[in-house]
């Protein structure tokens, strides 16, 4: 069996929850690292096991097998560079911004290093990867949030779009998932997730909706192809921070398990 030193960038809802599993034992993954914007004032946390590095988001790869990116978008490249030149693991949540920097892929490439993308609050990845190795007529996404959790989105600024007080649900965007990783970039990753799977950020079809009646985040895909015609639904409950569902720490897990495993179920 394989083992790895794992690697968390950033310490928020996610990156806690991921370091608390790690802790707890996960059999051939240690934490190693954590990156936080000031390491001098590390949040104090007592470790079962031995305490992790802190380090800066630079520094990381240093200490790491595997790099988990829970970090803001805005440093993105800056943390995905040096863990993709070392040749190393980086499981990427903030998938829009891999789009904006899409180049980082043949980095990866041409030093033998991996972008891995969980399937975070999405479902169906492996049904649409294994689809596209045919002929993908439509994927279409349908995305249904709590008013709270799309406050402050740079479109709905941009735009002057007020839902602050709306009192049923409403339509607020329709577009690519290119087009939302700039306008949403806290809340679509999961679009772009599923566009990356299947026929691309610019094909594929994403409907937003505010919706004040919902508690948990909704998302609906549709897809059509020579292959099978399929629709899936989750509807997720938020973690700490609503604009992310709790399902989203766990995928990291179960991506990082299945690094070491003896059994790999799913594409």
């Amino acid at each position: 069996m394989n083992s790895y030193r794992v690697g968390i960038a950033g310490f928020g809802a996610i990156g806690q929850a991921v370091a608390q599993s790690l802790d707890a034992g996960l059999p051939g993954l240690t934490l190693a690292a954590v990156a936080v914007r000031d390491p001098k004032a590390a949040p104090a946390v007592t470790w079962q096991q031995a305490a992790p590095a802190f380090t800066t988001i630079g520094e990381l790869a240093e200490h790491c097998d595997v790099v988990v990116e829970c970090a803001p978008a805005a440093v993105f490249r800056e943390l995905a560079e040096p863990v993709l030149k070392a040749g190393k693991k980086l499981v990427v949540l903030s998938s829009g911004a891999l789009l904006r920097h899409d180049d980082l892929i043949e980095l990866a490439r041409r030093h033998h290093g991996q972008i891995l993308v969980p399937s975070g609050a999405i479902l169906g990845l492996d049904a649409i990867t294994a689809a596209a190795e045919g002929v993908i007529h439509s994927v279409t996404m349908i995305t249904r949030k709590p008013v709270r959790g799309l406050l402050g989105a740079p479109y709905l600024v941009d735009n002057n779009i007020d839902i602050a007080d709306i009192t049923e649900p409403r339509l607020i965007f329709r577009g690519s998932p290119r087009e939302a990783a700039v306008g949403f970039p806290a809340n679509l990753n999961v679009a772009v997730s599923v566009s990356l799977a299947g026929i691309g950020p610019d094909r594929t079809t994403l409907e937003i909706w505010a919706d004040p009646s919902l508690e948990r985040n909704i998302h609906r895909v549709e897809v059509t192809s020579d292959s099978a015609s399929f629709s899936m639904e989750i509807q997720n409950i938020p973690s700490a921070n609503p604009k992310t569902g709790r399902i989203t720490a766990q995928s990291v897990i179960a991506v990082l398990r299945k690094l070491t495993g003896p059994l790999r179920v799913g594409t």
